[in-house]
C-alpha cells in the first residue's frame, strides 16, 4: 500500500500542497538535498522514492545503520558513471542519517556540493543535533508531521478498499468504531496502522454467510497490548519531558520519579533522561546548590560505568536529590539578559584597559593601560569595570535568597557597594 506518487500521500498536506517550496521544486525538475525529519512511519522513505519516479532520477536506498564510508564510495562512483553516461541523476536516500557519525556525515559534502548526489537524508531525530552543521547547511530541511486520527482511518480505508495492493479481495467490512480505535492506538504511524489491520484482517473469523467483519475486538487482539503512549520523537515524548522537568523545578520528586520510569519503560534511551537531569541541575538548581551538578554529572558517568537495569540506581537518586533540593534560575536568566544584549548592541568593542598589549605599537596605542590586577587591591579592585562603555552598570546576575546563593548574593552586594561591609575576622 505504499504510495507510488506524491499525489497518493496522505497527511503531509502542508509540506505536500502545490504551492509548497518541495511541490515547485519537483515540478521545475531541480529537486534539492534535503533532511526529511518527522516521527516513524509518517512518508519519510514513501517521499523520497516518490521524488525519484517524479523527477526521473536513479534512487539509491542506504542503510545509515548497515552501511559506511566503503559502500558510500562505491555509490559514489556508480552514481559518477551514471551521470557520464546516462545524464541521470541519482538521488541517495540516507535511511536515519542520525546514526552516521560525523566523519561519515562528512564524507557526503563534496558530492553533495557537487551535485553528484541529490541526498535525501531520513531521521526521527532534530536535526539541528543530529546532523553536522556544515551539512545542513547544504540541504533543506522538511518536517513531516504525525499522522492524525483522520489520516491513519483514511489510509486504513484505502487499504480496505484497494483490490490490487490492498485488502480488497478479501472483502472485508470494517466497523467505524474499529478503525477509529486502531487509528488511535498507533500514534500517527501509518506503517504500524497497516501492520496491524493486516494481522487483524488474516485472523479475522468469517460469518455463516461467508463474509468478514472487523471489530474493535479483533482489532485489540491484532494490537496484542496496549502500548504505552509515547514516541521518542513525538509530541507525547515531549509532553512527558515537560511533565518531567516541571515536577522536578515543582519540588515533586514523586511526581519526577514517575515520569521518568514513564520514559525510561517506554524505551527511551536512559542517557537522554539523565541528560535532561545535568541540564535541569545547572539551569533550575543552579548555585542554590552547586552539589546538584555534581551529584547528576557523577549519576551520568555511574550509569555510563553500570549500564542498565543498574545505572537505574544513581538515576534515582538524582531525580529524588534534584526534586528536593532548593531552586535558582539566576544564572539561565543571566545568560539570557547577556544574549539579548550581544543582539540587541553588536560586537561592542573591548574597552582599552582590558586588552592585552603583546607588541609596542598595542602598548602604544593604550592597549592595557589602566587596567588594576585585583589581587594587588586585597582580590578586588573597588570602582574597575569590566564592561564594554556602553553597558558598564548593567546587570545580568541577580542572585537569589536561596541556598549557598544568598552568600553570593550578599558578597555581590558588598563588592558593589550595595550591601552591608563584610564582617572582619577576629
Amino acid at each position: 500500500m505504499r504510495p507510488r506518487r506524491l499525489s497518493e500521500i496522505v497527511g503531509q498536506e502542508k509540506l505536500l500542497s502545490a504551492n509548497s517550496v518541495l511541490s515547485k521544486a519537483i515540478a521545475d525538475d531541480r529537486v534539492p538535498s534535503m533532511i526529511l525529519w518527522g516521527p516513524p512511519g509518517t512518508g519519510k522513505t514513501t517521499i523520497a522514492r516518490a521524488l525519484a519516479s517524479e523527477s526521473r532520477a536513479e534512487l539509491v536506498p542506504f542503510s545509515a545503520v548497515l552501511a559506511g564510508v566503503p559502500e558510500l564510495r562505491k555509490v559514489i562512483e556508480a552514481a559518477l558513471e551514471r551521470r557520464r553516461t546516462r545524464a541521470q541523476r541519482t538521488i541517495l536516500f540516507v535511511d536515519e542519517i542520525h546514526r552516521w557519525n560525523k566523519a561519515q556525515q562528512d564524507a557526503l559534502l563534496p558530492h553533495v556540493e557537487n551535485g553528484t548526489i541529490v541526498l535525501v537524508g531520513a531521521t526521527t531525530e532534530n536535526p539541528s543535533f543530529a546532523i553536522n552543521a556544515a551539512l545542513l547547511s547544504r540541504a533543506r530541511v522538511f518536517r513531516l508531521e504525525a499522522h492524525t486520527a483522520a489520516s491513519i482511518a483514511t489510509i486504513l480505508r484505502r487499504a480496505l478498499e484497494d483490490e490490487t495492493r490492498g485488502l480488497g479481495k478479501l472483502g472485508i467490512e470494517a466497523d467505524e468504531d474499529a478503525l477509529a480505535a486502531l487509528a488511535e492506538a498507533v500514534q500517527g504511524d501509518g506503517r504500524r496502522a497497516l501492520d496491524v489491520l493486516e494481522l487483524a484482517a488474516e485472523t479475522v473469523a468469517s460469518d455463516t454467510v461467508g463474509a468478514r467483519r472487523l471489530t474493535r475486538e479483533a482489532i485489540e487482539g491484532a494490537l496484542a497490548q496496549k502500548t504505552l503512549l509515547y514516541d521518542k520523537s513525538g509530541e507525547e515524548h515531549y509532553n512527558v519531558v515537560s511533565a518531567f522537568i516541571k515536577s522536578m523545578r515543582g519540588n515533586d520528586p514523586d511526581a519526577a520519579m514517575y515520569w521518568m520510569m514513564r520514559m525510561l519503560e517506554s524505551g527511551d534511551d536512559p542517557l537522554f533522561v539523565m541528560r535532561r537531569m545535568v541540564i535541569f541541575a545547572s539551569e533550575d538548581v543552579g548555585n542554590a546548590d552547586p552539589q546538584a551538578l555534581a551529584t547528576a554529572i557523577n549519576a551520568d558517568a555511574a550509569l555510563r560505568r553500570l549500564g542498565m537495569p543498574e545505572g537505574l540506581h544513581p538515576m534515582a537518586q538524582c531525580c529524588t536529590y534534584l526534586a528536593s533540593t532548593v531552586k535558582s534560575n539566576a544564572s539561565y536568566v543571566a545568560w539570557q539578559r547577556a544574549k539579548e544584549d550581544v543582539h540587541a548592541h553588536g560586537p561592542l568593542p573591548v574597552p582599552l584597559h582590558l586588552r592585552n598589549a603583546p607588541t609596542k605599537l598595542m602598548k602604544s596605542e593604550g592597549y592595557g593601560q589602566g587596567y588594576r590586577y585585583p589581587h594587588d587591591e586585597g582580590g578586588h579592585a573597588t570602582g574597575a569595570t569590566y564592561l564594554p562603555d556602553a553597558l558598564v552598570g548593567t546587570r545580568y546576575y541577580e542572585p537569589k535568597n536561596a541556598g549557598f546563593e544568598s552568600k553570593l548574593k550578599g558578597r555581590l552586594e558588598r563588592l558593589r557597594g550595595e550591601g552591608a561591609p563584610e564582617p572582619k575576622e577576629d
